[in-house]
């Protein structure tokens, strides 16, 4: 897999849905051995004509295929087409629009947004199981953002609250050059303090601007410090220019590429930026593969993402 190094090659490659199922079972299982996802056998046959395998315990749902237990569960389309929006996802800088995607696998527009909403959950990482940002001896920058649409944008009917936006913290190790982001109901300091010390070792240098809910974190077990953006941006080490950066990055996605995001999905937005940003010095494969590889027990149906859980059909 390493020999894919363009789009071009990826097409090619995983135009053969077999080779989709292969990729997908060295992702899910790298030891090589597939487990059936009802009751965790490992001696399961694979069944040449249906593409799948089924369990030797005899249970219901013991046949299964490489994208049940996966974001792709239950999904009509083949893998081919999900891992072509896969590759394009990871791999275009500022994102790319459910638009594009329906004209480039041949999909409907409503398809390729739900299918691209499911990718992006695959995408978020909760840092559970990695060391926190900064600690003894590190330095982190913590800054704000609010994310929104510009009313003028929007149907006339549509304008009234259009100019609400969304709250985003965020928070950038300079040694590792890694960032976290997390859409906040507000910006106020119980908010924004309990992300940091969520995210960020005890210790930590942590640059901030001004603004009066970080002034407490000197009391909370680091060492904090602030530059004063009414007067300059950088004072000697003390700046917040690299999450500044990611911001920049973010805006432009959700400006350029996706025009108008509704504060329901945007944490996932934010997800599928984390993601491109903290490794944005792999090879495309790298990346593609690191994506596929979280696809495993995570589920978004279209009733969640359109939000229209508990609602019955009149």
């Amino acid at each position: 897999m390493d020999a894919i190094a363009t789009l071009q090659e990826a097409i090619q490659h995983f135009s053969d849905e077999l080779n989709c199922i292969d990729y997908v079972r060295d992702m899910r299982w790298p030891d090589g051995i597939v487990v059936c996802p009802v009751c965790g056998r490992n001696d399961v046959s694979w069944l040449e004509k249906q593409m799948k395998w089924q369990c030797k315990s005899k249970h219901s749902k013991r046949q299964f295929s490489a994208k049940t237990g996966t974001i792709f569960e239950d999904s009509p389309l083949p893998l081919s087409k999900w891992l072509m929006a896969a590759w394009m996802l990871v791999n275009c800088k500022n994102g790319v629009s459910s638009y594009e995607i329906a004209a480039a696998i041949g999909v409907t527009q409503k398809s390729a947004w739900f299918m691209m909403h499911r990718l992006r959950l695959a995408l978020h990482d909760d840092f559970a199981d990695v060391p926190k940002l900064g600690g003894e001896g590190g330095t982190v920058e913590v800054d704000e953002c609010f994310i929104g649409g510009t009313p003028k944008n929007r149907h006339l009917g549509k304008r009234k609250g259009a100019d609400k936006k969304v709250p985003v913290v965020g928070m950038l190790d300079r040694n590792t050059r890694q960032v976290r982001a997390k859409v906040v109901p507000n910006v106020k300091m119980e908010a924004l303090c309990s992300e940091i010390l969520a995210n960020v070792g005890k210790k930590s240098e942590v640059f901030t601007d001004g603004w009066s809910a970080y002034q407490n974190l000197g009391y909370a077990g680091f060492i904090h410090d602030t530059v004063n953006h009414v007067d300059e941006y950088v004072n000697g080490r003390v700046h917040t220019q690299g999450i500044e950066n990611f911001w920049s990055l973010l805006k432009r996605s959700i400006k350029g590429s996706y025009v108008a995001v509704e504060p329901f999905h945007l944490d996932r937005y934010v997800d599928e930026q984390v993601f491109r940003y903290n490794n944005r010095k792999q090879k495309p494969v790298q990346r593609f593969a690191k994506a596929i590889s979280q696809v495993a027990g995570k589920r978004l149906t279209f009733a969640e993402v359109s939000g229209a859980v508990g609602q019955t059909r009149g």
